[in-house]
């Protein structure tokens, strides 16, 4: 019941609770001081008519800030649509979130925060298309640990002014206290572990002072779900791996904390106000693409194996990832989309890693089956039954094109997903060619997995090694590699969806350039995926 109430101040987090500049019991101009900007601004949830903006506000001291919020069709803020002034105060932590209706479809806005005679920056947003869309593009990542690196992905991405949107799918920050990388100066706020909600606003607000986060979402509207690491690490609905109860608290709780300061931080809208811990949510650009985002970590997650046993356990029947009422209203979204292209954001892979059949590779002492499968419980792997409910879905919706993007696991893969990749494909493929090609088998989609935005991979020199194992054991997996950090690139037109990935020189070196690193495509109907030797190429901003 106490965690219930915590959580009732969720309803207001989407904006529309934070009372309009006006009447009586409003806060003075000055009240509270001088203000700042010192976290830019932020959009997201982009609907067709309207569109979340973000910013947060440093008073000089504490109490009550009128915040007025301004919309325009131009970058110089004189084609004005929409004005109106908000209150903020520390108990949301001074941050401004504000759901404008009533905006055009498939058009370009910008906005800016003012207080006090105080000026935030420009930022720029769009709204979701209606009726025929003729091509889409979109870039996703997921796992930025701030002490791990430099966010020059974020920057990269930041320059691609042609995105319609960008998804984070999730450890969008660090739990930890660590001091990081030697010389890099990106030790984690107050050096201890987020565990009370001050910990996980301190760690919020650290992260939004990084200029290439800043800029990334000064540029375009975001798309977001957490994974673990919002939270602690190996989090499921009641409990984790890196929390120990009593010692740190009660797990519903802390749980509680970290949704309160994700909700506050980022700018997401609240899915359902009676069910505050809820973020699956759809997004509908057009006739093009349905993007249906997920919580694979802290809804309705059971505990994960430590292990992958065969047998009843891992194969139960009942075992949950989704949570059964999220599960039921993915199989509706699955079997009600008229989309050309279903995507499906979420946390963790959902294509298999055979492991049985990965031979005893070593690296530098490491042997690489042992640390995949430490990776693999907790993926879709671990709960394959809720996966092939999914693929149920699937089938009796006649879903012909399902993209599945994926962060998590600080690696770049290309799998084509089918119900059971195993001895028989694998054998066919080897000997006989593409079973897609000679039409003995079908996929049920294709899934993109995009590397870290500084997280650690697999070590170096890890790469080429498991390319050689994959092609051999999991000709599924299209393509792979362990090591980069980067994004993927998606372009969406009626024939095609194409993913690129791109890779970083390095995160230990500020503004590092990026590279195309590898691209794959599926075409409509098909569910394989092609390899294209070049990127697509950008379109008018």
């Amino acid at each position: 019941m106490r965690r219930r109430k915590f959580l009732q101040g969720l309803g207001g987090l989407s904006g529309v609770a934070l009372l309009p500049g006006c009447g009586s019991s409003d806060p003075v101009d000055g009240a509270a001081g001088a203000v700042r900007f010192d976290h830019g601004v932020a959009s997201g949830d982009p609907l067709s008519d309207r569109v979340i903006l973000w910013t947060r506000v440093t008073p000089e001291r504490d109490g009550p800030v009128r915040v007025r919020y301004v919309v325009a069709r131009d970058p110089e803020m004189k084609d004005i649509v929409q004005s109106e002034t908000v209150v903020t105060d520390l108990v949301r932590d001074y941050t401004v979130k504000v759901d404008p209706t009533g905006l055009a479809p498939g058009t370009r806005y910008w906005y800016r925060f003012e207080s006090g005679g105080v000026v935030s920056p420009v930022g720029r947003t769009k709204t979701l298309p209606v009726g025929s869309v003729d091509r889409l593009r979109f870039a996703f990542t997921s796992c930025s640990n701030y002490s791990g690196g430099y966010f020059g992905v974020y920057g990269r991405i930041a320059e691609r002014l042609d995105l319609d949107a960008v998804f984070h799918l999730g450890d969008y920050l660090y739990e930890s206290g660590s001091s990081g990388v030697e010389g890099l100066d990106r030790a984690h706020s107050n050096g201890r572990e987020m565990v009370t909600l001050d910990d996980y606003r301190d760690r919020h607000a650290q992260y939004r002072q990084d200029p290439d986060l800043q800029a990334m979402t000064l540029q375009h509207p975001m798309i977001v779900v957490w994974d673990d690491h919002e939270s602690t690490n190996d989090s499921w609905e009641h409990g984790a791996g890196n929390h120990t109860e009593g010692e740190e608290g009660a797990w519903e709780f802390r749980k509680a904390a970290s949704i309160m300061a994700y909700f506050e931080w980022l700018p997401i809208r609240v899915a359902d106000p009676a069910d505050p811990q809820r973020i699956w949510r759809q997004f509908v650009f057009g006739d093009l693409v349905d993007l249906i985002m997920l919580d694979t970590r802290l809804y309705g997650r059971e505990e994960p194996l430590s292990i992958l046993p065969s047998g009843p356990e891992l194969n139960d029947p009942t075992r949950q990832l989704l949570g059964l009422r999220q599960e039921n209203w993915l199989t509706e979204r699955l079997t009600s989309s008229t989309a050309k292209w279903t995507l499906l954001g979420q946390q963790v892979m959902f294509g298999q890693l055979r492991l049985a059949s990965l031979p005893d590779l070593s690296l530098l002492g490491i042997t690489l089956a042992e640390e995949l499968l430490a990776l693999n419980a907790d993926q879709w792997d671990g709960y394959p039954a809720a996966r092939d409910r999914v693929f149920d879905a699937v089938e009796r919706g006649a879903v012909e094109n399902l993209v599945v993007l994926t962060g998590d696991i600080h690696s770049s893969w290309g799998n084509e997903l089918y119900r059971d990749p195993g001895e028989l494909l694998t054998l066919i493929d080897n000997i006989v060619g593409d079973p897609l090609d000679l039409g003995l088998i079908k996929a049920h989609g294709v899934e993109f997995v995009s590397p870290s935005v500084t997280s650690s991979g697999l070590p170096a020199g890890t790469t080429p090694l498991l390319r050689t194992a994959f092609g051999l054991i999991d000709p599924h997996i299209k393509y792979f590699d362990g090591e980069q950090h980067g994004y993927v690139l998606l372009d969406i037109t009626p024939e095609r969806t194409t993913g690129e990935w791109w890779y970083v020189d390095t995160i230990l070196e500020k503004d590092s350039p990026e590279q195309f690193g590898a691209a794959r495509y599926t075409l409509s109907g098909e569910n394989r995926l092609r390899s294209a030797s070049t990127p697509t190429e950008p379109r008018a901003a």
